[in-house]
């Protein structure tokens, strides 16, 4: 099932995304609540609605405002150095263990918002990434049986502002300005790709200028060795998101450097997912954060 979660007018809800028409699932089961928490936690009501066929008025998806899928995850665990080539890029030596790094709320954005270009920097660049959000939590979870706690996966943008990123061995300022890690619109989940979303193709655009090309098959990393190395030091919860890192073609290992500007659109997609498309927005024009 392709699902979004945003603004119709005054109302936000979930809805099921059926082409180019999203039917509002919360008006017509309003059980399932303003995001996707309620179908994560209880996957049992996602499974009646599809057996008992979709019910609800249909409006045109380009109508709907995105907002979050989830409204606030509990943690949102992001992998860097993921693809060998975007190691190579970077000049670091091949892991042997994922380099990982946490984003706060205020970090995030959903599609169709401004990326927020900030005040004093003008290093950021973007990262093209597959995202999966957590539906069944577990601690020490065998890779084996990892798939069967993914929920479903979505589109993300990982907005890094560069010489904040390199202040320090830890990546924690560039990693989250505040509206620079845009995610969604649409969330896919998992019997609608393949097993573990693998071997997608996976871009980022600026107008015709494609920036990142490559296939979520090259990752070194599966989601579900993701998922049993991340368990094995906390407990996955339901609603928590995983960033799985970028491929190479990023801005700051080009020559010259190619940084995201005002003004400009930046669209990141991932083979039968979707497009998150965010336009980038100057901090000062955007009057400061959220």
């Amino acid at each position: 099932m392709r699902l979004t979660v945003g603004w119709q007018g005054q109302k936000k809800g979930v809805f099921a995304v059926e082409g180019a028409r999203a039917r509002d699932l919360t008006a017509a089961h309003p059980e399932v609540g303003s995001d996707l928490m309620a179908l994560i936690r209880a996957p049992e009501l996602l499974a009646r609605i599809g057996q008992e066929g979709m019910a609800g008025a249909t409006v045109a998806l380009s109508d709907i405002r995105p907002d979050l899928p989830v409204e606030r995850p509990g943690k949102i665990i992001c992998l860097g150095l993921n693809y060998v080539d975007h190691v190579k890029e970077g000049g670091y030596d091949i892991p042997t263990y994922p380099a990982l790094f946490l984003r706060t709320l205020t970090s995030m954005l959903p599609a169709g918002a401004p990326m927020l270009l900030p005040a004093c920097s003008e290093r950021l660049d973007y990262e093209a990434e597959l995202m999966v959000i957590i539906g069944r939590g577990g601690k020490h979870i065998a890779e084996a049986a990892a798939l069967d706690h993914v929920f479903g996966y979505t589109v993300f943008n990982d907005g890094s502002v560069r010489d904040y990123q390199r202040k320090t061995h830890q990546w924690t300022p560039g990693k989250n300005f505040d509206r620079t890690g845009a995610v969604g619109p649409v969330v896919v989940t998992p019997e609608d790709l393949p097993a573990g979303a693998h071997g997608l193709r996976i871009t980022t655009r600026v107008g015709d200028e494609v920036l990142q090309d490559a296939t979520t098959a090259d990752m070194m990393w599966t989601v579900a060795r993701t998922i049993a190395t991340l368990s094995e030091f906390t407990t996955l919860e339901p609603g928590d998101m995983i960033a799985m890192g970028t491929p190479p073609g990023v801005g700051h290992a080009r020559t010259p450097p190619r940084w995201l500007r005002a003004g400009e659109v930046v669209k990141v997609e991932i083979e039968g997912i979707g497009i998150c498309a965010n336009p980038v927005e100057a901090e000062a024009a955007a009057g400061g954060g959220r």
